[in-house]
Order: structure tokens, then C-alpha cells, then sequence
């Protein structure tokens, strides 16, 4: 018989081991920064192409390194981080394993440029395949600079996975952020195609974290300090009411590493449990400490799972801390445990002895005589019942019979908009959540929000199509400042965004101006509008796959509509009750959600008759 197992060619085990680490462009970004940390860069610029495709070049002014390691760095499992087995659990560094380098090296054609502070010149190694094609000296500045080019190039299958590069540039751009934010003493810049994305200098934590995700969340962060004997914890928490429907700005470093744990995720999460809706989630930026002893990071390849020796202990310190610190920045509940407030009082003299306060009671008073009492009790309870008498009448005033009555009341601009010709409905609110009206054989209830969002979507749809939406000019433009990602986003859907009636402009980085908003939305806040619209977006795209211009007309009606707790009208709510009507799909949301509820006529009939 035939022998079956053979060793493997080293150039496909090369290809295999790198799949578990270089997955898309950002892993390589993440192996390339992490190392340039290591090696003890103040400064550190990433460059990119094709979002990673053609170019992913890392240049860092580091301790850079000798011709023998230069080259050496390229082969699997070598490291200059641990020794010995024991060194696995005493970790400061990024890195550790030795994989990363030659991993990128076996699915690109990857040049070092290198040289220590010491030497006269530099080294160059070029590395294609896993193989060594150049290997000589060369003038570069002290520090590190590593280019890779053509990622995936001998593995077209893997390249075909990659997803567009507006996609795979949001990826790169999270992976940026991860490594840049828990080193803020070190200076950052990130350009893509040409253009610069981040300029990020040396500073203190608050500047990076506005600086990454924009100047107006200074004010709504709460920072975060604790020391104890186990953990210590720094960084910033999210108010409860900049809270999202996306898990979004979630950041959690141990050791200054990016990690995701859902355990104590969970114990954050519990810290917001009374101030937020379940379906929230908060901002946090959040820096653990930790001896490390007590935890392995050596579980997985990416290095963003790990284990601790005492979980239950790290919880409880997490979301007392947490709860703590809310307390303190008076977004939740607070209690000081070093005073006693019962027996505290900085507003009487510590000189002077307390008396015992008295009471006086008139004892001749009876209000249901006229004549009891002093003079004065006489005097003004006889003043006030002549008042009384004599205009009680015009307590009344203001008030009309039902028959009477007539109450005109303007409906909202948003639902006079909708401009439906129909039949008059018998409506009334409830929970000023639900409309209910009736139908022939029975009654309909129908959700007020879900409804106006299913006929503000086809409004916008069909405008969308015919390309005939107004827009109404603002009184004064609006400058909005969003995130880099949001920024790449809304860079993308602005021909869309004009085709629904908003006159919006890029101003600038991370900047656009709002001149003009859609003619049916009044009072528009244009930061959170826009804001909102690019979130319910984004979370559309996560569950489903759309066009994009049906995608933003989804997401546009979901951010504009009239929102539980709104109370309506009468007119209001028979107007909204006959536009859904006349929806070309009155039953369902664009997201499939049911917008009506029918209790027939032969159900209650039968209920009753038990």
C-alpha cells in the first residue's frame, strides 16, 4: 500500500499559517503598527493605496534594527520578546509570537528599509512569496520602514474575497483607531490614496479620543479613574443620552492591548442598566491595568481574546467603578458614603447651641365661623371670602360646553405634509403610541411611529426617482463635524443625500455644511439628522444588503419620523391614518415590521359571550 501523508511544501504551510493571520489589509496594519510600538516609535505614518490592495506602507522613527535581524525577522517563530515558556505570562509587548512578518511576507511582495542610530547606513530587504529577492545596504533615516505591496497577489482566490475598498478602508481605519488611541504620547498620521484622514500629535488621552472621533464629544464623556490592588481603570464613559442604536465607539485595552471580552462588556452594560433602553448601547473608552500574571493573551491569533485568573473579581470592580463615576458626573444615581447627611449641617454656626424651634397655635381660630379668631384672622378671612363671592363667577371663564367647544389645532408640518385625499377616520390615541380607529369588521390599531415611517419611505422613494424633491434653504448653514468613517460615508451617499432634498457640501476634514434641509422637515437639528440618517444606515447595511439610495430612504424616514410618546391631534392622527392607508404596502415597514394590528369584530363577539 501506498504511503497517504506527506509533508506539506513550505510554501503553501507559509500560505496556510498566513490565513490565520493576515486575513484582509487591516490585519497587515495591525501587525505593522504593533511592531513600530515595540520598537519604541514617537512617531509612526501609514500609508495607504487601493485600501490596501496595492500599498500598505508603515513608517515609524523606532530603535530600527541590524543587518542580521533585519533579515532574520522575516522567518516564522523568530522573536525577540520571549525567551523561555514562563515569558508567555509576563507580556508587555504587542507582539510576541514571530508570525506576523512572515506571514505578510509568503502573500506579498514586502521591502524593509532599516537602520539603528549607531550605523552609518541602512539595510534593504525585499521579500517576495516568503522568498528573499534583495538583500544590500541603503541610506534611510534611523527606524523602520516596511511596504507591502500587492497583498494576496499569488493567491487570487483570497484577493476575490476582499470586499470594496470603501468597506475593506473602514476596517483599516478601525484597526488605526485601536492602536492609536491607548498611545497618545505617540504622534500618528494616516493617509489613504493622498489624501491625509488623521494628523494625530502627542497628547494627553482626551485630545486623541476627540481627535479620532470629533471635537463635540468633549462634552459628552465622563471620565473614568480607579486604583485598587487589582485592577486599575482610566479612561471615558458616554453620557446615557449620547447612547446608539449601533455598537459603535465601544473601546476596551488591557495593558493597552484592544480586547473583546463579553463578560465585561456585560458588567458595563449593567452600570447603564436604569438610565438607558435595552436596545442602547454606550460610548466607552476604556483603559485596564493588570498585572500580567494574571491573564494569557496566547489564545488566539489575533491576540484579542484573553483570559483572566479572576473574571468575577474584574467584574464587580468594573461596574462599580463605572457606576461610580456616572454617579459623580450626575448621569445616575450617587451616594456619598464618607458623610452622614443626617447629622450633617454647614449652615448653622458651630459656635451657637441649637434650641428646640417652638409653635404657636391660635386655639380661638375656627374657619367655619366668621367671627372667631383675632383681628387679623378676622380681617383677611373676611377679605377672602367677599373675593370669593364676588367674582366666582369668572372661575369659570375660558371653559365651554362640549357642544360648544371648538378646538382648532394646526396638525404637525411633518404629517400636513403628507397631503392625503380620503375618507375621514374615528380615531383615537393610546399610550400616545398606538392610533386606534375602526374597520368594517372590527377595530385597527396602528403603530404611529412604524406608520409614518412606511409613508415618509415611499414619499422619499418615489422623490428620489423622479428626482423633484424641494429642499428648504436654512436661515443660516450648518456646520457638522462627524467621525472619520462617518466623514468617508457621507462622502460617498452626498449625491444621494441631494437627490432627497438636503443641500449639503464636504467643508473641509471631517466636515460637511448643511445649507438646505428637505421642505417637509421642520426645525431640523442637522447634527443629529445627519448623524442618525448615516447610523440607521450603517446598521442596514450590517443586516441586510440594499441599494444604497433605498438603503438612505430607509434610513432618512426611520430619522425623521414622529416618535413614540408624540401626542397627536385628531387631525393630525386622521391624516397619518389615511396616508398609510394609501401606501402601496400599508401592512409592513420597508424593514419588515408590522405597522397594523386588526381585532375583528367575530373575536370580540366570541370573548364576550364566555
Amino acid at each position: 500500500m501506498s504511503n497517504r501523508i506527506a509533508l506539506l511544501s513550505e510554501s503553501v504551510a507559509n500560505q496556510i499559517a498566513a490565513g490565520e493571520v493576515v486575513q484582509r489589509p487591516a490585519s497587515v496594519v495591525k501587525e505593522l503598527l504593533e511592531n513600530a510600538i515595540d520598537a519604541g516609535a514617537t512617531q509612526i505614518k501609514l500609508i495607504i493605496k487601493d485600501a490596501g490592495r496595492t500599498l500598505i506602507q508603515v513608517i515609524d522613527n523606532g530603535t530600527g534594527m541590524s543587518a542580521a535581524d533585519a533579515k532574520l525577522c522575516f522567518e516564522r517563530h523568530a522573536t525577540s520578546k520571549l525567551k523561555i515558556a514562563d515569558d508567555l505570562f509576563n507580556l508587555t509587548t504587542k507582539g510576541f509570537r514571530g508570525e506576523a512578518l512572515a506571514s505578510i511576507a509568503a502573500i506579498a511582495q514586502v521591502e524593509l528599509k532599516t537602520r539603528q542610530a549607531n550605523d552609518l547606513v541602512g539595510q534593504l530587504i525585499a521579500v517576495e512569496a516568503g522568498k528573499f529577492t534583495e538583500t544590500e545596504e541603503c541610506q534611510c533615516p534611523v527606524g523602520s520602514s516596511f511596504s507591502v505591496k500587492n497583498l494576496f497577489f499569488n493567491i487570487p482566490a483570497r484577493r476575490n474575497f476582499l470586499k470594496d475598498d470603501s468597506i475593506e478602508l473602514k476596517h483599516i481605519i478601525d484597526e488605526f483607531e485601536r492602536v492609536a488611541l491607548p498611545h497618545p504620547t505617540i504622534a500618528f498620521w494616516l493617509h489613504s490614496n493622498g489624501n491625509e484622514l488623521f494628523n494625530l500629535p502627542a497628547g494627553a488621552l482626551i485630545q486623541r479620543v476627540t481627535a479620532l472621533f470629533g471635537n463635540s464629544l468633549s462634552s459628552k464623556l465622563v471620565p473614568v479613574n480607579e486604583n485598587t490592588p487589582i485592577l486599575n481603570v482610566k479612561g471615558y464613559v458616554g453620557k446615557p443620552e449620547v447612547a446608539k442604536k449601533k455598537r459603535g465607539s465601544q473601546y476596551l485595552f488591557v495593558n493597552n492591548r484592544f480586547i473583546k471580552n463579553a463578560y465585561l462588556n456585560h458588567s458595563i452594560y449593567e452600570a447603564y442598566r436604569e438610565l438607558m433602553s435595552n436596545d442602547a448601547h454606550p460610548a466607552y473608552y476604556l483603559f485596564l491595568e493588570l498585572d500580567p500574571k494574571t491573564i494569557d493573551i496566547n489564545i488566539h491569533p489575533t491576540k484579542t481574546e484573553i483570559k483572566f485568573t479572576n473574571e468575577r473579581s474584574l467584574y464587580a470592580l468594573l461596574l462599580s467603578t463605572i457606576k461610580r463615576a456616572l454617579g459623580k458626573a450626575g448621569a445616575g444615581p450617587s451616594i456619598e458614603f464618607n458623610n452622614e447627611a443626617g447629622f450633617t449641617d454647614t449652615y448653622f454656626p458651630s459656635t451657637k447651641i441649637p434650641v428646640q424651634p417652638s409653635i404657636q397655635v391660635n386655639t380661638n381660630y375656627n374657619p367655619f365661623s366668621s367671627g372667631s379668631g383675632t383681628a387679623s384672622y378676622k380681617s383677611q378671612d373676611s377679605l377672602l371670602q367677599q373675593s370669593n363671592q364676588k367674582n366666582w363667577e369668572r372661575l369659570f371663564d375660558g371653559f365651554k360646553k362640549e357642544d360648544e367647544a371648538q378646538v382648532e389645532t394646526a396638525p404637525l408640518p411633518e404629517i400636513q405634509a403628507l397631503k392625503q385625499e380620503t375618507k375621514m377616520y374615528a380615531v383615537f390615541q393610546f399610550l400616545n403610541k398606538y392610533i386606534v380607529t375602526y374597520a368594517e369588521n372590527g377595530l385597527l390599531v396602528i403603530d404611529q411611529q412604524r406608520a409614518h415611517e412606511r409613508v415618509l419611505y415611499e414619499q422619499y422613494l418615489q422623490a428620489s426617482v423622479q428626482k423633484k424633491l424641494a429642499s428648504q434653504q436654512l436661515l443660516f448653514p450648518e456646520h457638522v463635524e462627524l467621525n472619520t468613517n462617518d466623514f468617508l460615508l457621507m462622502e460617498k451617499l452626498l449625491d444621494g443625500f441631494k437627490l432627497l432634498g438636503f443641500d449639503v457640501e464636504l467643508f473641509g476634514k471631517n466636515n460637511i455644511v448643511v445649507n438646505g434641509a428637505p421642505a417637509d422637515m421642520i426645525e431640523v437639528n442637522s447634527q443629529q439628522t445627519i448623524e442618525g440618517i448615516l447610523e440607521t444606515y450603517k446598521l442596514n447595511i450590517i443586516d441586510t444588503k440594499l441599494d444604497a439610495q433605498d438603503n438612505l430612504c430607509r434610513s432618512l424616514a426611520k430619522s425623521t419620523s414622529i416618535k413614540y410618546g408624540k401626542t397627536l391631534t385628531e387631525p393630525e392622527m386622521q391624516s397619518l391614518v389615511a396616508a398609510v392607508m394609501n401606501c402601496e404596502n400599508p401592512l409592513y415597514t420597508a424593514n419588515g415590521k408590522v405597522i397594523i394590528m386588526e381585532l375583528e369584530k367575530e373575536q370580540m363577539e366570541k370573548f364576550f359571550k364566555r
